[in-house]
């Protein structure tokens, strides 16, 4: 999974699950800020009381994104040769 500004690249996140042929999921592009509000919340006793808690409310307020890889292993494949060998 990924969070931060970079989910806001929808061609990094597609050539990103091309290239390593496995799903990639795109988080909140404001994760740190919403962990951050999620522990001050949790230290004042208004939030979920532990990590499991607060991850079920992210996915539950926050749009995750799934990018599936393409049929282009042969091509990173034949890349991946040419650069290393």
């Amino acid at each position: 999974m990924t969070a931060g500004g970079g989910v806001r690249n929808e061609l990094l996140l597609q050539l990103t699950a091309d290239a390593c042929g496995l799903p990639v999921i795109a988080g909140p592009a404001e994760a740190a800020a919403l962990g951050n509000i999620l522990i001050q919340a949790r230290a004042l006793g208004r939030g979920p009381g532990d990590l499991g808690g607060m991850r079920v409310l992210i996915r539950a307020t926050q749009p995750l994104r799934r990018f599936e890889p393409s049929d282009s292993a042969a091509d990173w494949d034949a890349a991946a040769r040419r650069i290393y060998g």
